[in-house]
């Protein structure tokens, strides 16, 4: 009996285990799915509290304090908690399927990466239940962070702080899988665009989230330790806080929307059944943006005071990085211009995406003005133009790719009608959630403000904005009816449900865990698609068939990340009271316990036999 069967038959426990343990990045993939599910529809609960406060002017729906760490948890659950993980999750899914490896280059690291951050978004959540969240913003600018009363920026500190070690960890395992592990003839001219996204997206990783680690770290010793990093009082500069924050944010929105347009990518071409148009031009603009990205992060601070000559530099800059996702949008436009275009649930997410993100773009240049930003700065126009970039960019594209890639995830295939139901009304609902939030800008409305004043022309915009909001609510609703009524009935669908171009769709759905039986021969862009032309079924192989080497799976990685969480409340109590020094050294023992067990313990991995390979294919 096959291996795949045997899994399929465990009780809840052995499942668990099974879960807590994996090294395998399908079901890592699917884990960060489910965790990145859960925290979206938390980030969304915040925001449909923050737009019922604003539904009419002098509303008492929540109290000033609360709507502050509404707005923060808010900004902070949906960036790092729910589109981090997320983007996190289709790349463990696909990437190794489509540069034809049969795991990440480091399997151990990829459940680590995971565990800290779920264990990190946690920690950042229990503010809620001791006393109150993090209430200085999403950005936490000092001083005002530096001084907030009681726990809840210490929990946003260390909890981004351990979470964002795990995107770190995740990183840098992708940038040596996508250098080492692609097939034989997978040069990189012939990856697939999301590998491509999802390769400088780890390079982006690796350079930026140092930036917030060491401003997480200076903010943590300002706070538990009483160092004076942003305390001008005691010669240091708040300001600082700000560079270092936007010296990782800003390539954080391209970490982001990378891979948004690499999914993009793939199911223009997909549905279009063409390849994609100037894939060249494609793969130098997204390195392009990559390297862009790094140089603009000051547009976030015109009006702090930098003065003309900085300002100047950074909004030339600024402008400049709207071309190369000129090039994008016109690429994918041409590669639409002629082809045999099939109207699927991913294609609409596709179609409704090129002009929402254009609009979001064409504010982000017109932000990109600095005299002008300092009219823009700190209103709704802000708020609309990038959810208008986040949402219309990267919502829209995990959407996309939730319904392109569930088939090849789950082996079944979410409802199309629901699925098409799902974007019409999303859709709406987006466009009329932040559309009229610019002129509510425009019009004075500043952001952050949890009441406005009656007679100033700012009850119908609100109220407008309100009701799309509840729309994308309804909309996440319908997706999650699907994805349910999807997993009873249970319809298997084949390998290749979307007549696909790429190496993901030419093993059977859900893949095994050794993902290929014998590694495949790349001769070309869209690969699959190439052996298709010439009348084969499947991908030939690139070797014989041979034992296969597989990681042991391993529980350390949950104890790794437990003992950094529990000795995450050590830290932030021990600064009123230092009997909870204890609890910061038994988490730390067992974080370096487990550490010492990994280093001093042979972990060789197991092979499956190439017999044990064969008898499978002949059942």
């Amino acid at each position: 009996m096959s291996t795949l069967v045997a899994t399929n038959k465990k009780g809840f426990g052995a499942t668990l285990w099974d879960y807590l343990t994996t090294v395998d990045h399908k079901k890592i993939a699917i884990m960060y799915l489910v965790a990145g599910g859960f925290f979206f529809i938390l980030g969304g609960l915040e925001a449909l509290a923050i737009r019922w406060q604003l539904v009419q002017p002098m509303n008492d729906f929540v109290s000033a304090g609360f709507y502050h760490e509404l707005i923060t948890m808010h900004g902070t659950t949906m960036i790092f908690l729910a589109a981090m993980p997320l983007i996190f999750a289709f790349m463990n899914a696909v990437v190794p399927l489509q540069i034809g490896a049969r795991d990440v280059a480091f399997p151990f690291l990829n459940s680590l990466g995971f565990w800290l951050f779920l264990f990190g978004g946690i920690l950042l959540n229990v503010g809620w239940f001791t006393g109150g969240a993090a209430d200085a913003g999403w950005t936490a600018y000092a001083p005002l962070s530096t001084i907030s009363a009681g726990e809840g920026v210490d929990y946003y500190v260390l909890g981004l702080q351990i979470s964002g070690a795990g995107t770190l960890i995740g990183g840098i395992n992708f940038l040596v899988t996508i250098v080492n592990m692609r097939a034989p003839g997978m040069t990189y001219m012939r990856m697939p665009l999301f590998t491509w996204t999802a390769f400088v997206t780890s390079a982006l990783i690796l350079f930026a989230f140092p930036a917030l680690t060491v401003g997480l770290f200076l903010m943590m010793f300002d706070r538990l330790f009483g160092s004076g990093f942003f305390d001008a009082a005691m010669g240091g500069n708040s300001v600082i806080w700000q560079h270092l924050f936007w010296i990782f944010g800003h390539p954080e929105v391209y970490i982001l929307v990378l891979p948004a347009f690499g999914i993009f990518s793939e199911i223009i071409a997909t549905f279009s059944k063409k390849r994609l148009f100037g894939y060249t031009a494609m793969v130098f603009a997204t390195v392009l943006i990559g390297f862009l990205g790094f140089m603009v992060w000051a547009h976030h601070m015109f009006t702090v005071g930098m003065g003309p000559a900085a300002n100047s530099i950074f909004a030339v800059a600024t402008m400049a990085i709207a071309v190369p996702t000129g090039i994008k949008i016109f690429n994918w436009l041409f590669t639409l211009w002629g082809g045999r275009i099939s109207i699927t649930t991913p294609m609409l997410w596709t179609l409704g995406f090129i002009p929402s993100f254009t609009l979001g773009g064409m504010t982000g240049v017109m932000l990109a003005a600095a005299t002008a930003d300092y009219q823009y700065h700190d209103t709704y126009f802000v708020v609309g133009h990038f959810h208008y970039v986040i949402v219309g960019g990267v919502v829209f594209a995990l959407f996309a790719g939730v319904h392109y890639w569930w088939p090849k995830m789950f082996g079944t295939m979410l409802d199309e009608k629901l699925g098409k139901a799902t974007f019409w009304i999303f859709f709406v609902g987006f466009h009329l959630t932040f559309f009229v939030q610019h002129f509510l800008g425009l019009m004075g409305m500043p952001r952050r403000y949890w009441v406005y004043m009656e007679n100033q022309n700012l009850d119908l915009g609100n109220l407008i904005s309100t009701v799309g909001a509840f729309l994308m609510g309804i909309a996440s609703i319908i997706l999650l009816y699907n994805i349910v009524k999807t997993s009873i009935q249970n319809k298997k669908v084949g390998g290749d449900p979307w007549d696909g171009r790429t190496l993901e769709w030419a093993i059977p759905s859900p893949p095994p865990f050794y993902n290929f039986k014998q590694l495949p021969l790349v001769r070309g862009l869209d690969p699959l698609w190439i052996e298709k032309m010439d009348g084969r079924k499947g991908m030939t192989a690139a070797e014989p068939l041979s034992d296969i080497h597989m990681p042991n799976n391993s529980f350390l990685p949950f104890v790794i990340s437990l003992g950094l969480f529990i000795a995450g409340f050590g830290f932030i109590y021990q600064k009123n009271d230092l009997s909870w020094l204890i609890v910061l050294f038994i988490g730390m023992a067992i974080t370096l316990g487990a550490m010492f067990i990994r280093s001093v313990k042979d972990d060789l991995g197991y092979h499956i036999h190439k017999e044990d390979l064969k008898k499978e294919a002949e059942e």
